[in-house]
């Protein structure tokens, strides 16, 4: 006869999600740091708006602004200390 799971071991499907979620936290919070610092680069409206798109939308937000938004902060022809 069939064993049943043990329901103390998590499914893949479990695991898989916590990864996922993990990574979507992790590229949020490098995001957010990143923002952070280069708000002296941005003004204070453009800053609010870069903030709000990391938090609410979860992982285009944070690559998105690693991947644009940091270059565009960059551009505007202030050092960049890294």
């Amino acid at each position: 006869m069939g064993e049943d799971p043990n329901p103390l071991v998590p499914a893949t499907y479990d695991i898989v999600w916590m990864v996922v979620m993990v990574v979507a936290v992790i590229l949020m919070i490098v995001a957010l740091v990143s923002i952070a610092r280069a708000s002296k680069r941005l003004n204070s409206v453009l800053a609010l708006i870069w903030t709000l798109v990391v938090l609410f939308v979860p992982v285009v937000g944070p690559v998105v602004w690693l991947a644009i938004g940091r270059r565009a902060a960059d551009a505007t022809g202030h050092p960049v200390v890294h």
